[in-house]
């Protein structure tokens, strides 16, 4: 019986205060649609935060990546690079 063990971040601070920033923005976004403010403002606390949750995911990927080195360095050279295919594919999706 194979047992799954869950990839994890550990406490990774970057991460944390990237997301509570998206946080702070999105209760922002809350409050200025029940004051009335004007839909350029909410617009670009939106686009605030779409970007740090974007950069929280880029620090999420290149945690992976590390993780994935670790593992993938035990392969061998042709199973290498179908997993560098696979790594590829993932930053499309």
């Amino acid at each position: 019986m194979h047992t799954h063990h869950p990839i994890h971040i550990g406490q990774h601070p970057a991460i944390v205060k990237r997301l509570r920033r998206a946080g702070g923005h999105l209760n922002s976004i809350v409050e200025m649609i029940e004051q009335g403010r004007s839909c350029l403002d909410i617009a670009q606390q939106l686009q605030a935060v779409e970007k740090a949750i974007q950069q929280a995911k880029t620090l999420i990927q290149d945690h992976l990546d590390h993780r994935l080195e670790d593992v993938v360095g035990s392969l061998a050279r042709d199973q290498r690079e179908s997993m560098a295919e696979f790594k590829e594919i993932t930053r499309y999706l």
